[in-house]
């Protein structure tokens, strides 16, 4: 369990990226301990379907409108920020301004915009994606990724990290800690996520086969969990890894199919094909705008790192006390969400 004497009180937290998947679940783990929440989201219509009747407040807003939001900070005394561009950075195409600016000035706006309501205490999401290790390599949080990586959401992380020790090194009085969180599943996942997308492809026999891909798999009620211990027990400028177990590709499809009854595919894709497939994807998505299953800079996100997501829990575990749930247990909840909410038939 955690090593530090004190921790410090939630009494009313701001959470921006409320209805994805890690913020909705972040936000019903408050509600559990009883502490007030004020939640930032971008469309009201998703916010009120994501949580229904649950008690909070809704701030319809933009990061990048710090407008928007700014009245709604006074009453809080703590701030999770989970929002982050990265979806339509999986479907192809080029998206560095949006990545930086959400990423980037978003976040800057964000912690002045707290600041100057008196919020001093703060949870910044990062990413695995700021690490790198070689493969089989078990990676921690030292292992700093060069910014100078051509993953343009990955370099957008780990310039927003650096946003954020900058804001620090100008604000000595503000606590900020960071959790990294890997592969994250979970109920919730209205979007869906690209992992959510899997899971509807998987059930629906969609997938064409299986891929050389390695990921962290981490269940979004866990990482939550977490982002609380980090406000209470973390520590200054601190990285928490909350990456969980290590699986191919081939390893999840297996985990599905026992869950699910559903044979696994068993068809392996080699990476030529794959690439082809993805500038089919890329097209397909141009034309109709409807979500892909791999883009060209997935592929080759696969590719490069595959084997490097095997992360140490050991500084999280100790200082926070954070726990991962099997994840059997993960994707049969996340398959009966999605039935019970009409995304299967």
């Amino acid at each position: 369990m955690n090593t530090n004497n004190s921790s410090r009180t939630i009494r009313h937290a701001f959470v921006t990226g409320a209805t994805g998947l890690l913020g909705n679940n972040l936000v019903r783990a408050l509600l559990k301990e009883n502490i007030e929440v004020t939640a930032l989201v971008r469309s009201m219509d998703k916010a009120k379907q994501q949580f229904d009747q649950l008690p909070i407040h809704l701030v319809q807003g933009d990061i990048l409108k710090p407008e928007s939001y700014k009245d709604y900070l006074a009453d809080c005394d703590s701030l999770f920020h989970t929002a982050a561009f990265f979806r339509d950075s999986h479907k192809g195409g080029k998206h560095w301004q949006e990545l930086y600016d959400t990423n980037i000035t978003g976040t800057l706006d964000l912690l002045q915009a707290a600041y100057d309501a008196g919020i001093r205490q703060i949870v910044h999401t990062s990413s695995i994606a700021v690490l790198k290790g070689e493969p089989n390599q078990l990676i921690d949080e030292t292992m700093s990724r060069d910014p100078s990586t051509k993953i343009e959401y990955y370099r957008s992380k780990i310039l927003s990290d650096q946003a954020v020790h900058n804001f620090l090194d100008k604000h000595p009085d503000a606590f900020i800690t960071f959790v990294l969180p890997g592969s994250m599943y979970g109920p919730g996942d209205m979007g869906p996520t690209s992992t959510g997308q899997m899971i509807l492809n998987y059930m629906q026999q969609k997938l064409p086969g299986i891929i050389k891909a390695s990921y962290s798999v981490a269940d979004a009620r866990d990482v939550a969990d977490i982002h609380i211990l980090a406000m209470k027990y973390g520590r200054n400028r601190e990285r928490y890894l909350a990456a969980g177990r290590y699986m191919t590709m081939e390893e999840v499809m297996k985990t599905l199919e026992k869950v699910s009854g559903i044979p696994a595919p068993k068809k392996r894709i080699p990476m030529p094909l794959l690439r082809l497939f993805a500038i089919w994807n890329e097209i397909y998505h141009f034309i109709t705008g409807k979500p892909i299953l791999v883009s060209k800079d997935l592929v080759e996100l696969f590719n490069e790192e595959y084997q490097r997501t095997h992360f140490d829990q050991t500084k999280m575990k100790n200082e926070l006390g954070g726990q991962f749930r099997p994840v059997e247990e993960t994707m049969l909840d996340t398959i009966k969400w999605y039935r019970n909410h009409g995304y299967l038939s």
